[in-house]
């Protein structure tokens, strides 16, 4: 349990789902038994499976849930967006991305808030030391390693983890890098938001986790995501190269 969430302000955790009937009361009972004070915001894509009226349900019964309905499956990175207006606009000073499938363990949550005494925006990181991942076949594991390897040698982010989606932002990033442009999907939205902190010269910090793969339902892992996130990233890395490349020869001329 988090001994004292109030010296990091009014907690808005926000949870994307779609088709996590199964998992979500699961979730909320281990957050709260976990973060007592904190809030939930549930950003659902009009689950076909009912995850919307289990929301609704959960909400109506206290007063810490509150449910975004939005009209269909329009991606992560548009939930996302969608919350954090929302919890802006509510007045959060600390908002957090934790996935619907417990993959990310509420019981974590306080590493992740402690790291806010030094950062303004802390990643969860399965590839620092401490950090790990269950259930995971050989082939994703290398998948996500070069991934994030690949991510940072292109882009020069100081981040061993850019891809993963457990992370604490105070209101002032978010505030700051118009995450509402972001276009990005997926894995890659995540790097986007990582690196837009980073470029803005917000404090970032890795905590480790621990990553379980998910018990029930199915994974929302797809190629398209894996192809998004190498063509952008890639893209943005020429683009930033040539811009450093720019730089120094003004510096020498």
């Amino acid at each position: 349990m988090i001994s004292h969430p109030e010296a990091f302000g009014r907690v808005l955790v926000i949870v994307p789902t779609y088709n996590e009937r199964e998992n979500l009361a699961v979730l909320a009972e281990r957050l709260f038994a976990s973060a007592p004070t904190v809030s939930l915001l549930v950003v659902d894509d009009g689950s076909p499976d009912g995850t919307g009226a289990v929301a609704d349900e959960l909400a109506a019964a206290d007063p810490r849930v509150h449910v975004l309905h939005r009209p269909g499956k329009n991606g992560l990175g548009g939930a996302y967006i969608a919350g954090f207006d929302w919890g802006l606009a509510a007045g959060f000073d600390v908002l957090v991305e934790m996935d619907a499938d417990g993959s990310h363990a509420p019981e974590q949550l306080s590493a992740l808030l402690s790291g806010l005494g030094d950062a303004d925006l802390v990643l969860g990181s399965r590839w620092v030391p401490g950090g790990a991942v269950v259930n995971w076949p050989r082939r994703r594991e290398l998948l996500s390693r070069g991934g994030n390897l690949y991510t940072r040698a292109l882009l020069g982010i100081p981040v061993k983890d850019a891809t993963g989606g457990y992370r604490a932002f105070r209101r002032r990033v978010l505030e700051k890098i118009d995450y509402s442009s972001v276009a990005s999907q997926g894995y890659c939205f995540q790097v986007d938001l990582a690196w837009r902190a980073v470029q803005a010269g917000f404090r970032v910090q890795e905590v480790p986790i621990t990553f379980a793969e998910r018990e029930r339902g199915e994974s929302k892992m797809n190629g398209a995501i894996v192809r998004e996130a190498l063509l952008r990233t890639t893209a943005w890395g020429i683009r930033h190269r040539a811009a450093q490349a720019r730089r120094l020869g003004r510096r020498r001329s």
